[in-house]
């Protein structure tokens, strides 16, 4: 009997040893994919869900794939912490080993990433000195022309997903120098600006941007995702 547990205990290490060199296969093979058809600089960290692997492998379905991009640029912008979560990823054993890429896909891909305020500040108008977030909200702090006049000011805005990017709107405005509150209707065509980011890795499309100290916290979502190069 203490020869069959014993039988039975190296039967289990090897089956785990070899589900564990299974995924890590698996997800550098994902990396690689991932950067040839989305033509990022490096292969991201990737990160099967999910125990035992092999049994996910068999039937060619896994949960939940993590993908750790890091720094990323597109569309003339650079953004930091750029992770994506795929969800319900058909990804067939026997393609992922002769490295077909046509039958990867995922249901949902979720991205999230920081947009820092110095990228934000290149595509804002004329002025703008310092963007930046504090208890008032997202503030756009520069010189702007009012009525042909140079007016320092401190201008509150909004931030949401557009066609083109993300829209940043005034809201408010102050005289950086005291005095009555600046006119919005003399702003609103000056400060109202597009940041070109339409859409991140994998074809994800804007849904949600959060201001933060960091910088713009955006997400983006893309269903029936493909991993085929060109896709």
């Amino acid at each position: 009997m203490r020869a069959v547990l014993i039988l039975i205990v190296v039967l289990a290490v090897a089956l785990v040893a070899g589900d564990r060199v299974a995924v890590v296969m698996a997800q550098d093979e994902i990396g690689r994919r991932v950067a040839a058809a989305y033509d990022l600089p490096r292969p991201p960290r990737v990160e099967i869900g999910g125990f035992p692997f092999l049994t996910q492998a068999v039937e060619g379905r896994y949960p939940r794939v993590d993908i750790r991009v890091g720094d990323w640029t597109g569309d003339d912008i650079t953004v930091h912490e750029l992770n994506v979560r795929l969800d319900e990823v058909s990804a067939p054993l026997s393609d992922l080993i002769d490295r077909r890429t046509e039958n990867l896909i995922a249901a949902t891909a979720t991205a999230t990433a920081v947009v820092p305020y110095d990228s934000v500040r290149v595509f804002a108008p004329e002025g703008v000195a310092t963007i930046d977030y504090g208890a008032d909200g997202l503030r756009v702090t520069g010189t702007f022309p009012v009525r042909g006049v140079p007016v320092p000011a401190v201008v509150v805005v909004t931030v949401a997903p557009a066609e083109d990017g993300i829209q940043v709107t005034p809201v408010s405005a102050q005289s950086a120098v005291g005095g009555p509150a600046v006119p919005l209707s003399l702003l609103s065509g000056v400060l109202t600006f597009v940041v070109p980011l339409r859409q991140l890795p994998l074809g994800a499309r804007l849904t949600e941007i959060q201001p933060g100290a960091d910088g713009l916290h955006v997400t983006a979502v893309a269903h029936d995702v493909p991993f085929a190069a060109g896709a």
